[in-house]
């Protein structure tokens, strides 16, 4: 009996020396960063965050509707993600919202001097910072060599006029663009000193810089195809049925894979105003949500560290054509030498960043509205706009 209870007495301390050993094994924190972005970004982020490991290990993990799933959960502790990648539009819902922490929290607050202004500026809402920019994107004028010279590139908007007018006929055209989708169009807006929304939450549509804009604007529209979806526009440039667009950098690997020998270059001077077409620019990074920030500010302060490191940035912009928001970036020769990250960096100091006020949400429908009524109805510019700000008015009115 004596042996048998010495033996169990054993079996028991063998047994907790090896569950000892497992928890020792196990001794790690997880950081889980929810994202939507193609393959080759998450590659390059994920090969510098694994160096954070065994103590922390991050998972990138795609979430389908990332958006509204941070909007039932992101309060949840069990739910919700410690971090997630995203653009910088949705900050302002998220703030009020109560979800996010300033980043600020994690990172002093001088550090944010290294990245580029318009980055910076984005990132923040009401006097906070609530994301680390990693890389940033807007539109650019794209050209096809094959049909349009470098020397025929438009310097002005007049130029650009004058060329579509010679080079449209016969079902090819000289200029094509998603002219009545907001994204697309906002940047004629801007290049007339006009605005969709300002930062104070109050809509322009019917000023007289927007009315201007969109009736400079439809002269250019009358000389592209009706049709203005992505798949239309990017079917005709791929195609060689179109020499030049306005598209986001996401069009560039099926132009070149089309053997498209692709230009790139600064969008159009505006004749009447002296102003560039200034189109939008959405800057990507991380946002930490607020309930992870108790349970795990030690490690999203190291997980942070290693994103705002160069390498990263160059990495991105080798592998996906990203635009690195790391000022320091822009001294090594791997990004000068890229034109199109370095034209992109142009375009972007001179465009405008994309609202990040909650109100925005209901002004994409309302202006997508106004230039399909103004560009395909052939409705009247002047009263379209007063309808159009009615609209906005009223809606922005409900949110509050």
């Amino acid at each position: 009996m004596i042996r048998i209870l010495a033996t169990a007495i054993i079996i028991i301390f063998v047994s907790s020396l090896f569950i000892g050993c497992g928890t020792k094994e196990e001794n790690f924190t997880t950081i889980t960063i929810w994202h939507d972005k193609e393959d080759e970004v998450v590659a390059a982020l994920q090969a510098e965050l694994d160096k954070l490991a065994p103590e922390i290990i991050v998972d990138l993990e795609r979430k389908s509707g990332l958006t509204e799933a941070l909007k039932m959960v992101g309060n949840d502790p069990n739910a919700a993600p410690d971090m997630y990648l995203f653009a910088h539009d949705k900050i302002g819902v998220y703030a009020e919202m109560g979800i996010l922490s300033p980043i600020t929290n994690f990172i002093p607050k001088e550090k944010l001097d290294d990245y580029i202004d318009i980055t910076v500026k984005a990132a923040s809402y009401k006097g906070e910072t609530y994301q680390l920019p990693i890389y940033f994107e807007t539109l650019l004028f794209m050209y096809n060599k094959e049909y349009m010279t470098d020397d025929e590139v438009p310097k002005t908007t007049d130029e650009l006029f004058l060329y579509m007018q010679r080079n449209t006929v016969g079902g090819r055209y000289g200029f094509v663009e998603q002219h009545s989708t907001a994204y697309y169009s906002t940047g004629w807006i801007h290049g007339f000193g006009g605005y969709v929304i300002n930062e104070n939450g109050e809509a322009g549509l019917d000023s007289q810089e927007t009315i201007d804009a969109l009736s400079y604007h439809l002269k250019f529209v009358k000389l592209m195809p009706g049709e203005s979806e992505y798949s239309t526009v990017n079917t005709l440039f791929r195609e060689g049925m179109a020499d030049a667009t306005i598209g986001g950098p996401w069009m560039v690997p099926t132009a070149r894979e089309a053997g498209i020998d692709l230009g790139l270059a600064p969008m159009p001077i505006v004749n009447e105003t002296g102003l560039p077409i200034a189109p939008y620019t959405g800057v990507q990074g991380v946002h930490v949500l607020k309930v992870a920030e108790q349970r795990k500010h030690d490690e999203i302060v190291k997980v942070l560290q290693v994103l705002m490191n160069k390498e990263i940035g160059i990495a991105l912009a080798k592998e996906s054509g990203c635009a690195p928001a790391l000022e320091s970036c822009y001294l090594e020769d791997d990004i000068i030498n890229d034109d199109m990250v370095m034209i992109m960096k142009n375009v972007a100091e001179k465009s405008v960043p994309m609202p990040n006020i909650p109100e925005m949400d209901v002004m994409w429908t309302v202006t997508s509205n106004l230039l399909v009524d103004i560009n395909m109805s052939k409705a009247e510019v002047n009263e379209s706009c007063q309808k159009a700000q009615e609209q906005a008015n009223d809606l922005i009115a409900a949110m509050k």
